[in-house]
């Protein structure tokens, strides 16, 4: 990359890169906490519901004043990717609902976008990436989440010939996390509730990391980026550590757990058990290639890859990711190269909604992380087929009949919301594009 000297040419220049934040919450801080080291690039606009709050986060990600006095904090999203002078507006707010509305203004007002909002991306990430490139403008996913991190490495490995057996990442699953609520998550974290509340933790959106539900929205939306393929009934979860990467996340006809060669999968840092899965990828990221050649493979060996017993799959992984600290890679890369770290190109996944427990006519969904439902990655043509709900639609809306635990919820379960842009846009998506189900 040489993005620190296009920076440097625009500090010379002085036309530092200007940037709205809508979302002031963990991920928005983490990127807030870098951007004073990294000259060239200002935050000109901040955008939360609590401006106050979003004052204070400057400073608790130590922000002096004078930094925070140059900065305009607004309550609306909408304005803040109006504003003059923003040339990225980051999309942080993690809400599908306010997501396509950001989504819609930012691409409107010709601002490039960086889509932190992964639940918006897989909800209709493929259609407002068609409407940015007619605007002339990037839509792209956000560096340091593990979307754009394993959209980076595919990029890499087929750049250099290889064959994607498999991607995706690491996790703490049992399948049992898929019916945790809100009241009993902070167990699995070995946390108490108190401790929870005090740190500031939300138990619905750390749950939504535990039941299955931000797994199954990572895979969808690195499945639509990379064009690879979900498993048809779901991501198995296998428990694997490093060192089987290659042997386990290769086609079953060779020995493996896939159906078939590129394909997403989230591998588990627990055996089935409960006991610790040695050397785990929980925190990280990872691609297994395919040697197009004998000579290729002897060359896996050579440089010491981990390979499986054939020696025709090998493993790379990154076993960390850094979330906002890394986002301003993103950024940059819209808008100094044109370019975005990873982007829904085709529609080959989705995230749906699925009944935790059984559920009544007059239940009200209360959408990830919830009480209600978890998201289940499948097929995108599996999902139009079926009529199935996106779990980024399942929030406040009630069902008309009920749906028995384990099964997936249907737009003809739901009455249909009224007003709502990521409903209708989800809705024109369906129409627009044919779900690619091919290998």
């Amino acid at each position: 990359m040489n993005l620190q000297h296009l920076l440097r040419r625009r500090r010379e220049d002085d036309r530092p890169v200007k940037v709205a934040l809508i979302g002031a919450g963990k991920f928005g801080s983490m990127f807030l906490s870098q951007v004073p080291t990294i000259p060239g690039l200002q935050v000109a606009v901040i955008a939360d519901l609590d401006t106050d709050r979003a004052r204070q986060t400057c400073r608790d990600v130590g922000w002096d004043e004078a930094r925070i006095g140059a900065t305009r904090f607004v309550e609306s999203g909408v304005d803040a990717c109006s504003a003059d002078g923003v040339e990225v507006v980051i999309e942080a707010t993690g809400m599908p609902e306010a997501g396509v509305t950001h989504a819609l203004a930012s691409i409107a007002a010709g601002k490039h976008l960086v889509m932190v909002n992964v639940e918006t991306d897989v909800l209709c990430g493929p259609l407002l990436a068609r409407r940015a490139r007619e605007a002339g403008v990037v839509y792209s996913m956000a560096y340091g989440d593990q979307p754009a991190l394993v959209a980076e490495m595919v990029d890499w490995g087929r750049s250099a010939g290889f064959t994607i057996a498999a991607a995706g990442k690491g996790t703490k699953y049992l399948p049992a996390y898929h019916q945790v609520t809100p009241d009993d998550v902070w167990t699995h974290y070995g946390l108490s509730p108190e401790e929870a509340a005090a740190a500031g933790m939300n138990p619905q959106m750390f749950n939504s990391f535990l039941d299955g539900t931000k797994s199954a929205i990572e895979m969808a939306a690195i499945a639509n980026a990379c064009d690879l393929a979900v498993p048809e009934d779901g991501l198995k979860f296998p428990p694997c550590g490093v060192d089987d990467l290659a042997h386990i996340l290769r086609p079953r006809e060779v020995g493996g757990q896939l159906d078939r060669d590129g394909m997403v999968e989230v591998v588990s840092s627990l055996e089935r058990d409960g006991r610790p899965v040695y050397r785990d990828l929980r925190w990280g990221v990872y691609v297994v290639l395919k040697a197009p050649n004998d000579y290729a493979a002897a060359c896996f060996k050579q440089y010491g890859l981990p390979t499986d017993a054939t020696g025709r799959y090998a493993a790379m992984y990154k076993p960390f990711h850094l979330i906002g600290l890394e986002l301003s890679i993103s950024v940059l890369n819209a808008a100094l190269r044109g370019e975005a770290t990873g982007v829904s190109q085709t529609w080959r996944g989705d995230a749906v909604a699925v009944a935790k427990r059984d559920l009544a006519a007059g239940d009200m969904l209360d959408g990830e992380g919830g009480f209600t439902v978890y998201g289940k990655a499948i097929p995108a043509a599996r999902s139009l087929a079926n009529g199935a709900l996106p779990i980024g639609l399942a929030h406040r809306v009630k069902l008309t009949r009920p749906v028995e635990a384990g099964s997936p919820v249907t737009y003809a379960d739901i009455a249909a919301p009224t007003g709502s842009r990521a409903y209708d846009l989800r809705r024109e998506m369906e129409q627009a594009f044919v779900p690619e189900s091919g290998t």
